[in-house]
């Protein structure tokens, strides 16, 4: 599972970088949550919650069904 979520952070993280920012995969837990740490011009921006719910968290949800949520840590 921690195989498929990287590959799904890698067509994401382009577009974080564009902005100064990136993601970085903490931890996939067995109960289908993935823990990640926003980094760069992501970690202090406002928009952060927003973009990691309606933009990280939906493509990978997309990509994977089975997980359920992704949080920030």
């Amino acid at each position: 599972m921690r195989e498929k979520v990287q590959a799904a952070l890698a067509k994401v993280r382009p577009m974080l970088q564009q902005d100064g920012g990136d993601v970085v995969l903490i931890d996939v837990t067995d109960d289908g949550i993935v823990k990640v740490q926003l980094t760069g011009a992501c970690k202090g921006c406002p928009m952060s919650q927003m973009t990691l719910k309606n933009g990280i968290e939906k493509f990978i949800r997309a990509e994977i069904p089975e997980i359920r949520a992704v949080e920030s840590v």
